[in-house]
């Protein structure tokens, strides 16, 4: 969670929520309540930093649930690495980007939307028109200042215009370990 300076916007984040729609739920009660309780008069984003499927045993009821949105709260929903793969497949019929997604538990996404064969007209025929339209919509980063919240992290030394769609979604230890002072919090 942060504040803004003025105390006038509060952002909640929540990251990899993979598959748990039941722990999306729960989260969502604690931080309805930790906002009546403290920042009633706040106005309110819900950002979520991607990866809302696989793994997790329904990635159907998280998608449908973030896509739904939270009373009183503005919804903002980033793009995460897991989506990527799974767009891939969407857009093609490709084995290796299948064999990609299905190896990082592309499976419990199938299972989930009751899909038996892994081909791109069954995810579009599964996924529906509206779920695909609001994966295709998803950002990279949302900037707040001094904040930016991104899925997994950016190159140092690069203005956000200028990083790659794969840095802000697969980058991992080149962020982690620099100390680089970005300009934001990440």
């Amino acid at each position: 969670m942060c504040v803004d300076k003025l105390m006038t916007t509060v952002h909640y984040a929540i990251g990899d929520i993979h598959g748990r729609d039941d722990l999306l739920e729960q989260l969502h009660r604690k931080i309805v309540a930790h906002r009546a309780q403290h920042f009633a008069d706040a106005e309110a984003v819900l950002v979520y930093v991607g990866d809302y499927i696989d793994r997790g045993p329904d990635s159907r009821g998280v998608i449908d649930r973030v896509m739904a949105g939270l009373d009183g709260f503005r919804t903002v929903a980033l793009k995460g690495n897991h989506e990527d793969l799974m767009m891939q497949c969407l857009d093609s019929d490709d084995q290796t980007a299948w064999w990609n997604w299905l190896a990082n538990a592309g499976d419990t996404t199938l299972q989930s939307f009751g899909i038996d064969t892994g081909s791109a007209a069954a995810l579009a025929e599964g996924l529906g028109p509206a779920r695909i339209a609001w994966l295709r919509s998803l950002s990279l980063y949302h900037l707040a200042p001094p904040y930016l919240f991104v899925h997994a992290g950016i190159l140092p030394g690069r203005t956000i215009e200028a990083q790659s769609e794969h840095d802000l979604l697969w980058i991992r230890n080149r962020f982690l370990d620099s100390d680089t002072d970005h300009g934001f919090v990440v």
